[in-house]
């Protein structure tokens, strides 16, 4: 059925010479008149939405200079940190298949756009037969004197065809294309936005975890000294058995928490690898306690110095979101265009004779074809078609609206808990100097037999929990301000 009315729907005009110069002369003004027709293209021309976004951020800061969200990472003055996001961004295997999606859609693309010109095709044959004589051609032929059974057909020609975009669905289906290259490419930009945050994210807990386990080591020293300290007591009679047991614990009680630092900061240098494009272990002597621990880490001040309207340039997930949304809204054009008749172009130049000889006008067979194609009762499906479209694009702008409360909800997130972390950073700084001095006076009491091992071993207790916590509230910090970056789109 849908052979026949393609055969019904499609008429073919075959010519001589002189005629088919007549023709393609027709042809040509039509073309011309179709191509000025086609520029006024069915379906909605695309509009970006209006946005409504809050003035500012609610919870950031200010600071004289603005954050340089290109290359966030050297802001922390960390030559290890800039290195390793320079690495991850060369060499990161995510980051190199966003590429090649961004390369598919770009030919696709491209593909489109070719769609709208003529295409050209150059075609050459020879074929031998030797012809029986018991076929119906071999019976008739084989009666007339000189038949030859042995033949030679020479065909060859040049041919070029054009459909004519008169509604303009192929123009429309161009502009799809084209807006979901440029989305590919934001996809591109988000993913390399998210892997240099997860290099730092990765490194921070590093350099926490070997703070934390070089703390560790500092109180396994004190507590060393304080049992040896017990030891000399109980020989002397100055103190009791069960001193020397609360002080081996406390020992092994620090000690205990060493292997799953150590734990942490194995996974996170293996992560560091793999984001490298690594195997791991590959970097890992890079980043050895023996290399530092991260103390010339400085986190910057975060300003307030974009506004939420900024976003919209700044994030690829917004970007990208709204790409989709002109992508769908061209597509509405494609499918609109469905309801109108196709109108095709072809014609061939070409030479067909018996033989290998020289081709010469005798064996000139020119054809000329004007085609029209046109989906008439088939309205029921181009209707559901149009209204799938439609459906999409108001998929499509939802989704965009919601990408944009999520980018603010994320910076907004990011900066509360940067803020609150760098207060709680702060008040420690306050209690780690206060335990120092305790644990010092509690451990002068003790020697010169005015306290209890018990006061200091509890003293002892407050200052290494403070100071572990005082770390990991550094490295939170330090994540903290890495998330900011990221949630503001920071990166590329």
């Amino acid at each position: 059925m849908n052979r026949t009315n393609r055969l019904l729907n499609t008429f073919h005009f075959s010519a001589p010479a002189a005629p088919l110069l007549r023709l393609t002369t027709r042809a040509l003004l039509g073309a011309t008149l179709a191509a000025a027709l086609a520029a006024c293209a069915v379906g909605p021309d695309y509009v970006k939405p209006a946005t409504v976004m809050p003035a500012a951020y609610v919870h950031a800061g200010t600071a004289a200079a603005p954050l340089a969200l290109d290359v966030w990472w050297t802001q922390f003055n960390d030559p290890a940190l800039t290195r390793i996001i320079e690495r991850v961004l060369a060499q990161n295997l995510d980051l190199a298949a966003a590429m090649a999606r961004v390369d598919q859609a770009r030919a696709q693309s491209k593909l489109a756009q070719a769609q709208l010109l003529p295409s050209g095709t150059a075609n050459a044959s020879v074929a031998r037969q030797h012809q029986s004589l018991e076929s119906p051609l071999g019976e008739l032929a084989s009666a007339h004197p000189g038949y030859n059974r042995n033949a030679t057909l020479v065909d060859t020609g040049v041919g070029a065809s054009w459909e004519v975009d008169l509604a303009g669905g192929l123009h429309r289906g161009a502009e799809a294309d084209q807006a979901e290259a440029q989305a590919a490419e934001a996809d591109r930009l988000g993913v390399r936005v998210s892997v240099a945050a997860e290099a730092a994210d990765a490194y921070f807990r590093v350099r926490g975890a070997q703070t934390r386990i070089a703390l560790a080591r500092q109180q396994i020293q004190a507590d060393s000294d304080l049992l040896e300290l017990v030891k000399l007591r109980l020989a002397a009679g100055m103190s009791t058995e069960r001193e020397l047991a609360q002080a081996q614990a406390r020992l092994s009680q620090v000690k205990a928490g060493i292997p799953p630092l150590r734990a942490e900061q194995d996974i996170q240098l293996n992560r560091l690898d793999v984001l490298m494009g690594a195997q791991p272990g590959t970097y890992a002597a890079e980043l050895s306690e023996a290399n530092g621990h991260g103390a010339d880490a400085t986190i910057p001040p975060l300003a307030g110095g974009l506004s939420p309207q900024d976003l919209l340039k700044r994030r690829p997930d917004v970007i990208a979101a709204e790409r989709r949304l002109a992508a769908s809204s061209a597509r509405i054009g494609v499918a609109t265009a469905e309801y109108y008749p196709k109108f095709s172009l072809s014609a061939l130049l070409g030479f067909e004779s018996l033989g290998t000889g020289t081709p010469s006008a005798a064996s000139f067979q020119p054809s000329a074809v004007a085609g029209v194609r046109w989906r008439l009762f088939d309205f029921g499906r181009v209707d559901a078609e149009v209204a799938r479209a439609k459906g999409a694009n108001a998929e499509a702008l939802a989704r965009y609206r919601q990408s944009m409360l999520r980018a603010t909800e994320d910076v907004e997130n990011a900066l509360v808990q940067h803020t609150q972390l760098d207060a709680e950073r702060r008040e420690l700084i306050d209690e780690v100097a206060a335990d120092q001095r305790a644990r010092d006076s509690s451990a002068d009491a003790y020697r010169g037999g005015a306290s209890s091992l018990t006061e200091v071993l509890e003293q002892d207790r407050q200052l290494l929990a403070a100071r572990d916590q005082l770390a990991s509230a550094q490295t939170s910090t330090g994540r903290a301000a890495v998330a900011t970056f990221r949630a503001l789109g920071g990166g590329w």
